[in-house]
């Protein structure tokens, strides 16, 4: 029977590793304690974040604990990786907020019943600690010269890189040397932009506490393209249905391009490879089919199975085969916005369907937007109660984009 290793590696998680024979021999035939971080800067995860919870639970699954550590030390300073600018400072309350919400999110793919995982936040440490003490403790054992190598630093030197910003590097070690402290976590794991960071904190246990420790690196979530996935017209996927309707979400997942397929339903469903293969192998239009899966799947896991069930017949309804729109993102207006008649860039600025009347124009002149399913053809159009139907209007923008308005 194979280790989670072979697992992780078959459905394409894995991107780098430190000493690869030590660490696959480790997991196969050992249970081990590992973390991956979460720094709460917004008050929910992402698109982005779920290859992690991913990743955790396959571990979990294999019997490994994971630990599910919060960056609420870490988050007020802000890691430097993947970022062209600093981040912008965060208050201690919306921090805390944030990592509240985190926990919950977590809670749906992680047992933490019965210490199966364990979950903490580095304030609990990082908050209280000494500067001096921490630099003649911890700083004497990282050099700048190679910091500056690290291409987490590097890509900002000329932009500039602020000395708070160059702290994260010591402080995420530092969290790696806690965590083996107290609950003798010898592996850490996290996207492929964070490997300098977790180099930094295995060599830092290796020279305090004379043991090895391992990193594992996975793929960042990027189109065939090489570009990253989860960003919509209006911003991240959220993983809180508050910010991002479940029906948006599975959505995103039902229009992704032909090549994303496979990849996609390997990294973020649980669905055996078999499956993946055939279905990531489907010709033509039936790769329609695979996209389905791929929405319910990831929306079932994300959202529950109620909601997945919901988004599936919304989006089943919009294209012709039912009539169930009460899942479809939709917009109250009130009788005095419509009695007078309301232009439609304003309605669609109001849904958030476009950011602006400039995108609003061009999307009309170009033919990308219909009422009730006819094209709009005049920018200046003027809505008013007859273009609702027993009080709801349809606009479409561009092909896949559905928005319905009611009238209270």
């Amino acid at each position: 029977m194979g280790s989670v290793y072979d697992t992780l590696l078959e459905r394409g998680y894995i991107k780098q590793m430190t000493h690869e024979e030590p660490l696959i021999n480790l997991l196969k035939n050992e249970k081990v304690t590992f973390y991956i971080g979460f720094d709460p800067t917004a008050d929910s995860l992402h698109v982005g974040h779920f290859l992690q919870l991913m990743v955790m639970a396959y571990m979990q699954k294999a019997g490994h604990r994971p630990i599910a550590l919060i960056g609420g030390g870490t988050a007020m300073v802000g890691d430097p990786s993947g970022k062209t600018d600093m981040r912008k400072m965060m208050t201690p309350e919306t921090i805390r907020h944030n990592s509240e919400c985190f926990k919950k999110q977590l809670s749906r793919f992680i047992d933490f019943s019965e210490e199966r995982a364990i979950m903490v936040d580095n304030g609990e440490w990082l908050l209280q600690l000494n500067y001096i003490d921490f630099l003649r403790e911890i700083g004497i054992y990282f050099s700048v010269n190679r910091m500056l190598t690290a291409e987490s630093y590097k890509n900002r030197l000329e932009r500039g890189l602020t000395f708070l910003e160059f702290n994260y590097q010591l402080m995420q070690a530092y969290d790696f040397l806690e965590l083996y402290r107290k609950y003798n976590c010898v592996v850490q794991l996290g996207g492929d932009d964070q490997w300098s960071n977790i180099l930094a904190g295995t060599d830092l246990i290796r020279r305090k506490a004379g043991v090895e420790a391992y990193g594992l690196t996975f793929t960042l979530l990027t189109t065939s393209e090489g570009k990253k996935m989860g960003k919509t017209e209006t911003g991240a996927l959220w993983l809180d249905a508050e910010k991002t309707s479940p029906y948006e979400f599975y959505q995103y997942w039902r229009n992704i391009n032909d090549p994303d397929v496979e990849n996609c339903l390997a990294l973020l469903t649980f669905l055996p490879m078999e499956e993946v293969r055939r279905l990531g192998g489907l010709p033509g239009e039936q790769i329609n089919e695979a996209k389905k899966v791929l929405a319910y799947e990831v929306t079932k896991l994300i959202h529950g199975e109620d909601e997945a069930v919901k988004a599936r017949s919304a989006a089943e309804s919009l294209f012709g085969a039912g009539d169930n729109f009460e899942n479809v993102p939709t917009t109250a207006l009130n009788g005095e916005q419509v009695s007078g008649g309301i232009g439609i860039l304003e309605v669609m600025i109001l849904a958030g369907l476009i950011s602006s009347k400039g995108e609003g124009r061009r999307l009309i002149t170009q033919g990308g937007v219909s009422v009730n399913g006819n094209k709009v053809e005049d920018i200046f159009l003027t809505l008013t109660k007859k273009d609702f139907i027993d009080g709801k209007m349809m606009i479409r923008k561009g092909k896949k984009v559905y928005h319905q308005f009611i009238v209270n």
